[in-house]
């Protein structure tokens, strides 16, 4: 328990046993009153027993539920039989309610559910025992009193957990598909680029130097983007906010794509857009990883049209490739880049088509919803 919590838990349990109190001395009263002579004395003992154990409930709430009920089942039972007042009596019942409700909140599943059942055992013993009497009311309005109390912020609890689980993972995911991106772009055009220094050894041994400095750029950017994107993970305050890059990076990245690869058309929008980063971003990663797959799955493509589209309400993001179909392909499309790139699609509420063109090639097509709110 945290020291901070001792003086408000310390309150609470003083506060219940000045209620305890009241119920006993009540209880007394009352049982004096309509029974007279020393019947209270049996009444009030067994009362101040579970009063006592739902005290010290935090020393084992399991242990303690178990000896309230045991000391309630044993006392109704003599009452059923010596002709005592009805049992359990207020300040019992008092009692066993912060027993089971204390069980239900804090306990694991199966221990809570034993500890509510031997409640509702006691109260239809209670029911069979001295269903005439108002006490055997009592007894079932403060059990299912307990129970409700007992579950209600073990039902938040869950939910909250259930909620903390969800951005957990929705956020993983995030940082897994930007360093998908990240990582495969890079590494893909380093790999490219050493292929192509390869030929170049053996044609043009000249010109291997300045193939070698453009690997070494390459790696350099890399190593940049990769620290960039674990400097997010490695970031404890609050939530990471991954880059957005605009038109201009999309621009320097068909620019270095288009120097180791095929030549790529860009069709972008009149003006500067005005989208959300979020938006931003996605169409970015679309194209990012639109090309990373024509680099690794239709290296015989000799064009790339890269095609940026705003409307009224919607943005559109469509590349086209004229590689010839091969059979691999398609099934390589499948992995991860096109898993990541529908779910970051999906998640702004826009779809994405992928898959062969007629006759050759390769077309994807995501559509992204821009509201005239987000504009603004």
């Amino acid at each position: 328990m945290n020291v901070r919590e001792w003086p408000a838990r310390h309150a609470a349990d003083a506060g219940l046993g000045v209620g305890f109190a009241a119920a006993l001395a009540f209880q007394a009263s009352r049982v004096a009153d309509s029974w007279g002579g020393d019947y209270w004395q049996f009444d009030c003992a067994a009362g101040a027993a579970v009063c006592v154990i739902a005290l010290l409930r935090r020393h084992g709430r399991a242990r303690a539920a178990v000896a309230g009920l045991a000391v309630a089942a044993a006392a109704l039972l003599v009452a059923r039989f010596a002709q005592l007042p009805a049992e359990p009596g207020p300040a019992m019942a008092l009692g066993l309610s912060v027993l089971v409700g204390s069980a239900v909140r804090a306990l694991p599943v199966v221990p809570a559910c034993a500890v509510a059942a031997g409640g509702l055992a006691v109260v239809a013993g209670a029911f069979a025992a001295f269903s005439h009497s108002v006490v055997a009311v009592l007894n079932g309005l403060g059990w299912l009193a307990a129970v409700v109390i007992g579950l209600w912020p073990r039902l938040l609890d869950a939910r909250r957990r259930a909620v903390a689980d969800k951005v957990r993972r929705d956020e993983r995911l995030r940082l897994a598909r930007e360093l998908h991106d990240v990582v495969a772009h890079h590494i893909t055009g380093i790999v490219l680029q050493a292929q192509a220094a390869q030929l170049i050894t053996r044609k043009h041994p000249e010109k291997v130097e300045g193939s070698l400095a453009d690997i070494e750029a390459a790696g350099s950017d890399a190593l940049a983007a990769t620290r960039r994107v674990v400097g997010l993970l490695r970031d404890a305050e609050g939530d990471p906010a991954l880059p957005t890059p605009g038109q201009e990076r999309l621009g320097d990245l068909v620019e270095r794509f288009g120097g180791h690869g095929p030549a790529v058309r860009l069709r972008l929008p009149a003006g500067e857009p005005v989208w959300p980063p979020e938006v931003t971003s996605t169409v970015y990663r679309v194209v990012q990883e639109s090309l990373t797959n024509v680099s690794r799955h239709a290296s015989h493509a000799r064009s790339v049209t890269v095609s940026v589209a705003e409307e009224r309400d919607t943005v559109t993001v469509e590349v086209l490739d004229d590689a010839p179909p091969a059979p691999a392909r398609y099934y390589h499309r499948g992995g991860y880049g096109l898993v990541g790139m529908r779910e970051r699609v999906e998640t702004l509420g826009g779809t994405l088509r992928a898959g062969p063109r007629a006759g050759a090639g390769w077309s994807v097509l995501a559509t992204l919803p821009v509201t005239s709110r987000e504009r603004r």
